[in-house]
């Protein structure tokens, strides 16, 4: 309440010129909680919601509980001790890309505060795939699992693309739990046509050859890869992917990314660049219970778009095993993570549900 009637109002008052401003002041602030190891642990003792009935085992990875951080907050990975604090069960970076590149021109994010709605068209800002590493390796990191989302540097050719996913692969291999496809934005020139079938082969192929290659030289067990996959794929296109995804054995799906629709959003704009927020739920819904019927559990599915409650995290968990918030932390603030996870608790009582897996059950 605090955040939303105080803090949240000075915030876009201050930087209502560039959204972009405020981002990075957040950044800042949680750079500052993340390097004060006695602030990062008390704002953690008040954030973090913990119950045994919310902790998952996915992709042999420990989730404390089910929220996680949607990549796009932190795109370099240098503030994921204070996100940490904040109670998250699992965070994912990026999206990094082989070369550093500075992504489109400012301003690229607009915010729609009646629909508590995002509009961005970042470009995959990226400082490159050598210098985040150089960074992770030389950081405390995370102590709960990271995901590393992986994209294709704006000037590399489509034919191209499979290798400089392999060569952000190659060189973050040691820094992240499980890696993300990401060939679903829309604010990349072409890369969304990078979720064809040929091209998508292409990228997993590589990738996996990749990750049993440098298992093998690090002693470790391979990777967990995912697939990141549009809001706005017909369900034919759906098809494809996950025909693409079961040949070659990816290890999960993650949906959605942002929509080129504007669907739900009740202010006017002209404004280019992938919808976020609450007018995703319906899309994101939609989808996520297609997937969940056509895979059956083959493989997990981690759930994003829309999510600003206990109530919509609950329901995405009847089809999918663990969700991403984003939009909902801008709009709600860092008490959020702690109120859907109470939020879950409490539903789980109220439906007899003694823990988070069995919410999923039957599908």
């Amino acid at each position: 309440m605090i955040y939303r009637w105080m803090v949240r109002p000075i915030l876009f008052k201050l930087f209502r010129k560039d959204p972009e401003d405020a981002h990075e002041a957040v950044l800042a602030l949680l750079s500052f909680v993340g390097n004060q190891r006695w602030l990062a642990k008390l704002v953690a003792q008040c954030a973090t919601f913990e119950d045994p009935a919310l902790e998952r085992e996915i992709f042999g990875l420990k989730f404390r509980n089910p929220v996680g951080l949607a990549a796009g907050f932190d795109k370099n990975g240098v503030v994921l001790r204070g996100f940490q604090s904040l109670g998250f069960g699992f965070l994912e970076m990026g999206t990094v890309t082989r070369f550093e590149q500075p992504g489109n021109p400012q301003p690229r994010i607009f915010r729609f505060p009646e629909d508590e709605a995002i509009i961005n068209r970042m470009g995959f800002p990226s400082a490159g795939a050598d210098t985040v590493s150089w960074h992770l390796r030389r950081t405390a990191g995370s102590d709960i699992p990271l995901g590393i989302s992986l994209g294709k540097s704006k000037n590399t050719p489509l034919e191209m693309a499979a290798m400089d996913y392999c060569y952000s692969f190659r060189q973050l291999y040691l820094c992240g739990d499980y890696f993300v496809i990401n060939v679903s934005s829309p604010n990349t020139p072409g890369l969304r046509k990078l979720q064809e079938k040929a091209h998508l082969k292409d990228i997993i192929s590589f990738l996996k050859k990749e990750n049993k290659a440098l298992a093998e030289l690090t002693k470790q067990k391979p990777k967990k890869i995912l697939v990141k996959i549009s809001p706005d794929l017909g369900l034919d296109e759906i098809d494809d992917v996950l025909e693409v995804c079961f040949d070659c054995g990816v290890d999960g799906l993650i949906a959605v990314n942002t929509t080129v629709t504007r669907d739900g959003l009740t202010v006017p704009t002209t404004e280019e660049g992938g919808l976020s927020g609450r007018p995703l739920w319906k899309k994101a819904l939609t989808t996520i219970v297609y997937l969940s019927i056509k895979i059956n559990k083959k493989i997990p599915i981690i759930a994003v778009g829309g999510i600003s409650n206990a109530a919509r995290a609950y329901e995405m968990l009847k089809y999918a095993d663990l969700i991403q918030i984003y939009s909902a932390l801008v709009y709600k603030g860092p008490a959020i993570v702690h109120q859907i996870n109470e939020g879950l608790k409490d539903l789980m009582i109220r439906d007899g549900v003694k823990h988070i897996s069995e919410i999923r059950h039957g599908r």
